[in-house]
């Protein structure tokens, strides 16, 4: 694999990242909620992220 394609999936991963922590944080949700979910992601970016896409706390519209 080139190093561009590796440079491109992960660009896509850190926005996904960004996406899911914005969503996290204007959420309903409790602030302990918030910190975990967020620490979670931070620490297993595609793992986090499939697992909170699955289970979080949703935005608010």
């Amino acid at each position: 694999m080139n190093n561009m394609t590796m440079s491109l999936g992960g660009a896509i991963v850190l926005a996904l990242d960004i996406y899911a922590i914005y969503s996290i944080l204007s959420s309903r949700s409790s602030s302990l909620s918030k910190v975990l979910w967020t620490v979670i992601i931070l620490l297993l970016p595609i793992l986090g992220f499939l697992v909170w896409l699955l289970f979080g706390p949703r935005s608010v519209d």
